[in-house]
């Protein structure tokens, strides 16, 4: 399971007393009002940063981290993305995962025969759709519905589904 999570990615300075601009990439942006830390990942090293103050502009966060005051100290850290540990996460409900949880899980059909591995979860309007890799080479494009996602055990490392008919070619 994933110890990190990404909750967005600094699109760019915001002023010119250290703050940047945070594209969030999690459902909830306003989980950033709670969060002490987050941890900057610049693609070389990760550094936990202390958040001092947290606005909201449109679709953006602007974040203030402790100790960074003028633009000049926060430029280096454009395009950097944004990590919490799994124990700052958001609570889930029942029957809820996160998705880098769930993406690479094998996939069993009803019978528990695996037919494939989770690719990617495409987040949509009215419910997620899990791209499966199908052992044949095909793809498979199931809804995350009850009628068809019938177990997950992320500890045990599988997805059990059920395919309505007319989800795969052929049927």
């Amino acid at each position: 399971m994933e110890k990190y999570f990404k909750v967005g990615i600094v699109t760019s300075t915001h002023g010119v007393r250290g703050e940047v601009k945070v594209f969030p990439t999690t459902d909830d942006a306003g989980r950033f009002k709670r969060l002490k830390n987050v941890i900057l990942d610049t693609g070389k090293e990760r550094i936990t940063m202390e958040i001092e103050g947290v606005k909201f502009m449109k679709q953006f966060v602007i974040l203030k981290f402790k100790g960074i005051d003028t633009i000049n100290d926060v430029e280096k850290y454009r395009k950097s993305s944004l990590f919490v540990e799994r124990e700052n996460a958001v609570r889930l409900n029942r029957d809820e995962y996160f998705i880098a949880d769930l993406e690479g899980l094998a996939v069993q059909d009803e019978d528990g025969e695996c037919i494939g591995v989770l690719r990617e979860v495409l987040p949509t309007g009215a419910n997620d759709v899990y791209v499966i890799d199908l052992n044949d080479g095909r793809e498979l494009l199931l809804p995350a519905i009850r009628q068809c996602v019938l177990e997950v055990d992320v500890e045990a490392g599988y997805i059990k589904i059920h395919i309505l008919e007319g989800l795969l070619d052929g049927e």
